[in-house]
C-alpha cells in the first residue's frame, strides 16, 4: 500500500474528500498545524519570563552546571 502526501486548496480538498468517499477509499485527515499540550506552553511562558527578567545563565556556565561527572 502507498501513501501520499497532498496539499490541496479547499476547493480541491471538497472535491478530493467525495471522490475518496464515493470510491470508498479509506483516508486520515491531518491538519497543518498542531496545538502544543498545555504544560508545553506553560513551560515556554515561565522560559520567556524569566528572559525578561534577567534570569539566564551562558552556555558556558549551564554546561559547568549539568556537565555529568562521570
Amino acid at each position: 500500500m502507498k501513501t501520499y502526501l497532498l496539499y490541496p486548496t479547499k476547493d480541491q480538498e471538497n472535491i478530493l474528500q467525495s471522490f475518496l468517499k464515493e470510491n470508498k477509499i479509506p483516508f486520515f485527515e491531518e491538519e497543518d498545524e498542531e496545538e502544543l499540550p498545555q504544560h508545553v506552553l506553560d513551560g515556554i511562558k515561565r522560559g520567556q519570563e524569566d528572559v525578561a527578567a534577567g534570569r539566564t545563565i551562558s552556555f558556558e556556565e549551564f554546561k559547568k552546571r549539568f556537565s555529568s561527572s562521570k
